[in-house]
């Protein structure tokens, strides 16, 4: 059942943020260091194992995917936005620095885009057969 895989989002979704709070206590900062990633791995590892090993159906399956596919932009969000406070109370140079970073991106893009591109392949005139004459 659908049910089945939210429960499954929601177990790691608690393991993860309750192991990113335990981790900001060891290393002694007031927050949640790496919850939402850890809650993300064990929601891809732990799933696949039991898809393996045939404990999720099609709808379970469904239902991880479904809220997965909602669950991560609504955290990059999230996170998008806690970086933007934290950049204006920052001061000048954290807004430079994306600044910099956002016009580095953009200048980038064709960069990439001609990397990706195929080359077309050229063509040997040995290989090609000429057209067939037709007769008169």
């Amino acid at each position: 059942m659908i049910i089945y895989g939210v429960a499954f989002l929601a177990f790691c979704t608690l393991v993860g943020i309750t192991v990113g709070e335990l981790l900001g206590k060891l290393i002694g900062v007031p927050a949640n260091v790496g919850g939402v990633g850890i809650a993300m791995m064990m929601l891809i590892f732990l799933g696949g194992y039991l898809q393996k090993r045939g404990y999720l159906n099609l709808k379970s399956e469904q239902g991880i995917e479904f809220w997965s596919a909602v669950y991560i932009p609504i955290v990059v969000a999230m996170a998008a936005q806690q970086n933007v406070y934290g950049a204006l109370s920052g001061g000048p140079m954290a807004i430079l620095a994306g600044v910099a970073a956002v016009v580095l991106a953009f200048v980038l893009v064709p960069v990439l885009d001609r990397m990706g591109q195929k080359k077309p392949e050229q063509q040997d005139d040995s290989e090609v057969s000429p057209l067939p004459k037709l007769p008169r």
